[in-house]
């Protein structure tokens, strides 16, 4: 995987301070810590309803202390903005076409030599979803990594990192634990979640 923010020792440093600041002064409380075993996992991130989650998902990932890629539409990789997205840990995703998202994250996952927490949203899109995409759980399962459910509630001003889920690969089953997980969370805007 490439160097991001998250493993710039001096830089994420400042930044957990700035991140610690901000958070208290918008009023917004951090819970939960990543397990032990969840230093290689997926991290469903949801509701995603607002760009705003973006930079609060850095905040939290910094306040926690993680090292975390994730997942965004390559639209917003393109110059001259690329190389800034990717130094946040940014992944460029082609959502129209099928280019094995899945196997190379399972790959990735497989073959990191450190930490890794790489943040999926599994609504895809910031628009109302009526169904929600289930590589996170594909990418999980094939790495046979956890999937911790991080999760940003606006209403409560609270975000952080809830339940690990091990994928038992009983796909229907296990997505309706996970989406009543999320159910009572509110994103910035609720009605597209």
């Amino acid at each position: 995987m490439h160097r991001t923010i998250f493993d710039t020792p001096v830089v994420n440093t400042v930044l957990r301070g700035f991140s610690l600041t901000v958070l208290k002064l918008t009023g917004w409380k951090v819970s939960g810590q990543l397990p032990p075993h969840g230093r290689r996992c997926v991290m469903i991130a949801a509701p995603h309803t607002s760009n705003w989650d973006l930079p609060y998902m850095l905040m939290v990932a910094f306040t926690l202390r993680l090292n975390v890629y994730w997942m965004g539409k390559e639209q917003i990789f393109k110059p001259p903005f690329r190389s800034v997205m990717m130094w946040l840990g940014g992944i460029p995703v082609r959502r129209e076409s099928a280019n094995n998202v899945v196997a190379a994250s399972v790959t990735a996952l497989r073959d990191a030599d450190g930490p890794l927490q790489l943040v999926v949203t599994p609504e895809g899109t910031r628009s109302k979803a009526r169904y929600w995409k289930t590589g996170f759980y594909y990418i999980a399962l094939g790495a046979q990594v956890p999937v911790v459910m991080a999760f940003m509630d606006y209403e409560r001003k609270i975000s952080g990192l809830g339940p690990v889920f091990e994928p038992t690969g009983d796909i229907e089953a296990d997505m309706v634990a996970i989406k009543t997980f999320y159910a009572p969370f509110k994103g910035k805007n609720p009605d597209q979640f």
